[in-house]
């Protein structure tokens, strides 16, 4: 654990040192000047911080996963007979799914009944599945969950929301240090004092909590709205019935939790307990029984 904590920290270190160096590189200026904002810096100020870390950590997603989860990638040699299963399983649904460029195939270990696709573009992506998932799953059911995983891949929603979340995160940048310029009076009080105010300093972060908080509302909803896409091309490629059994299987299965997983990567994951209230506005998966509802009525219409 304390590796993987280390690891971290060195990786959030160097998306920093990355960005103050393309900063320098294209000679980005303070956005404060003596006559008020300058709205062009800081714009290019909040697109390049906003965009830039989230595509940095897009680009080392698969080496995070890999680190973080303790992926075993499985070699296209392999003579282990549940190993060269998983491999051809998914490297048959990825062909089906039309992808020219195999996944990376993993596993890892967990009591969970999970599996989690990630990688910076469809061809260099991975699909991992836990050890727990391989052991309290049928082979139909596995073929439901990886179907699931190979159309995240497929539709580039790896990438999706990484666009997403990158405006985001520039949005709520920009229009915090905006409103904090003019509810601090740092527009009418800077040519007399000359420097930054503490009480626009505070409003900064307060403004960036708000409107993240707002923010990830959206990501959020996004999110299970690619959820229940990959659904249903996860019938598609699988069947329906493999689908819809293989989300019934989870939702029987999901209170079994590893006391070692990495709280990091649980949006990475084809299932998550429910929230409830307000807090399902943040959920990143819709309820289980909403998405077999919804394979159930796909079935019956197109049956």
């Amino acid at each position: 654990m304390a590796k993987r904590i280390l690891l971290f920290l060195a990786l959030n270190f160097l998306v920093v040192l990355m960005i103050s160096i393309i900063m320098n590189i294209f000679n980005i200026r303070p956005y404060l000047q003596s006559y008020g904002l300058d709205y062009r810096s800081l714009l290019i100020f909040c697109f390049i911080w906003g965009m830039g870390g989230a595509f940095i950590s897009l680009a080392l997603s698969r080496i995070m996963a890999k680190w973080m989860m303790g992926v075993k990638v499985i070699d296209l040699h392999t003579k282990d007979p549940e190993e060269r299963q998983l491999l051809e399983t998914v490297h048959r649904l990825a062909r089906k799914a039309d992808l020219t460029t195999m996944p990376e195939v993993g596993m890892y270990r967990s009591n969970e009944v999970n599996a989690f696709a990630t990688g910076p573009t469809k061809s260099r992506a991975l699909v991992a599945v836990s050890t727990g998932l391989l052991k309290r799953m049928k082979q139909s059911e596995m073929e439901g969950v990886i179907g699931h995983e190979i159309t995240h891949v497929a539709n580039g929603d790896m990438v999706t929301m990484t666009l997403l979340q990158g405006v985001v995160n520039a949005f709520v940048m920009f229009l915090a240090r905006v409103i904090a310029y003019v509810v601090s009076g740092m527009g009418r009080n800077r040519q007399n004092s000359g420097g930054i105010s503490m009480s626009y300093i505070l409003l900064v972060y307060l403004f960036e909590v708000i409107f993240m908080i707002l923010g990830s509302i959206v990501v959020a909803a996004y999110s299970r709205y690619r959820e229940y896409r990959a659904d249903a091309g996860g019938a598609r490629l699988a069947g329906k019935e493999a689908m819809i059994s293989s989300l019934q299987t989870l939702r029987v299965l999901q209170e079994i939790k590893d006391p070692r997983e990495n709280p990091a990567m649980a949006a990475f994951k084809i299932s998550h307990p429910m929230k409830k209230g307000l807090l399902s506005l943040f959920a990143s998966h819709p309820p289980l029984e909403s998405r077999i509802e919804r394979l159930q009525l796909m079935h019956m219409n197109r049956g």
